[in-house]
């Protein structure tokens, strides 16, 4: 079963259908799923599960905030088994707030570098990377040097003002790549970069990543920053209008020559109090399979976790040649900024 809701309703829902009061069971043949995850590629990844193993999905769609207030609000009662994020800061609070139970896999230890995955305990691990995606410079070609925004610390100088357009500043993929900035240059280096982005916005913060892409390509700023998948959804469109956007801008993978471009993680959970671990872990597995790997790839233009798979997203492959410098701070660090990082952006004005 498939539901939408807002955060509102997610308590509103635990009570009225009694969840706080009806005992869940476990079920050989179930995975309940509370998914942060709404793209419509991942329904053959469902699919595929369901084929080879015979155990079906049940699943809840929310966004990464919906699902935490969901957890919260159902407690104990909850019938959730695994959780399905797309940003560092959610797994992090999700892990910090008790919502996940840690695991023990061999499996997924050895297939995930140590630094997309929470840190283990003696427990185990509480969440895993299963999927990553760079969050990039994007550039007018026809009014911008490309080498005057080939840096992360150059979306901050004043040789850029009144040019940038971004999405808000409390949005999980900024507050990622704000945290990841912290850790790079230090607090007071990173709260006067962020005034410097401020003064240079041609702007107030609006829309989501393909809004800023569009706005570099109408002219109405300069320079602007997005993930990279929503970049390779336009470069793989057939839609004269993508197409001419796509030729109008062009993108950068910032910081080569220093420490790497950000990346960022969709990972996976299982739930504090799953009734079926064991086929939420046989899940989690199930993602980091050749197969499923390739999925994410070619599915949604996500890069896989896993090392040595060969990509056939020609988007991904346009963007980057093939490979790019990615920084290799451990994601749960960038998690951990994100308090400093709220803190940072309210005293320099960054909506």
């Amino acid at each position: 079963m498939r539901r939408n809701l807002t955060v509102l309703s997610l308590a509103i829902y635990a009570v009225a259908t009694g969840l706080f009061s009806s005992p869940v069971l476990a079920d050989d043949h179930v995975i309940n799923l509370y998914s942060a995850r709404h793209y419509p590629t991942d329904e053959l990844l469902y699919s595929d599960f369901t084929k080879a193993t015979g155990i079906k999905i049940n699943r809840v769609d929310s966004d990464d905030a919906g699902i935490i207030a969901r957890l919260k609000a159902e407690g104990s009662a909850s019938p959730a088994d695994l959780i399905l994020l797309v940003d560092a800061a959610r797994l992090w609070r999700g892990e910090v707030d008790g919502m996940f139970l840690p695991v023990n896999s061999k499996t997924l230890e050895a297939a995930i570098p140590a630094t997309l995955r929470s840190k283990p305990t003696k427990d185990g691990t509480a969440w895993f990377g299963l999927s990553t995606r760079a969050r990039v410079v994007v550039y007018d070609k026809l009014k911008i040097k490309r080498e005057d925004v080939d840096t992360y610390e150059e979306l901050g100088d004043p040789k850029n003002k009144g040019k940038l357009c971004i999405r808000s500043g409390s949005h999980p993929y900024n507050l990622s790549l704000f945290g990841a900035m912290t850790e790079h240059l230090g607090v007071e280096k990173t709260e006067a970069w962020l005034k410097g982005m401020v003064d240079n916005m041609a702007r107030a913060p609006k829309g989501g990543d393909t809004d800023q892409i569009k706005a570099v390509a109408s002219g109405e700023c300069g320079i602007a920053v997005s993930n990279t998948y929503y970049l390779a959804r336009l470069m793989r469109s057939t839609n004269p209008a993508d197409i001419a956007v796509m030729e109008r801008v062009g993108v950068v993978f910032p910081n080569q020559q220093s420490w790497g471009t950000h990346v960022n993680v969709a990972g996976g959970a299982v739930a504090r109090y799953s009734k079926n671990q064991a086929n939420a872990v046989k899940f989690l597995e199930y993602l980091i399979s050749p197969a499923a790997q390739n999925h994410f790839a070619n599915g949604n233009n996500e890069w896989p976790v896993v090392q040595g798979l060969k990509l056939d997203n020609p988007a991904l492959q346009a963007m980057t040649g093939g490979s790019f410098k990615s920084e290799l701070l451990p994601i749960r660090i960038v998690g951990m900024n994100q308090i400093k990082v709220q803190q940072m952006l309210d005293r320099v004005g960054f909506k």
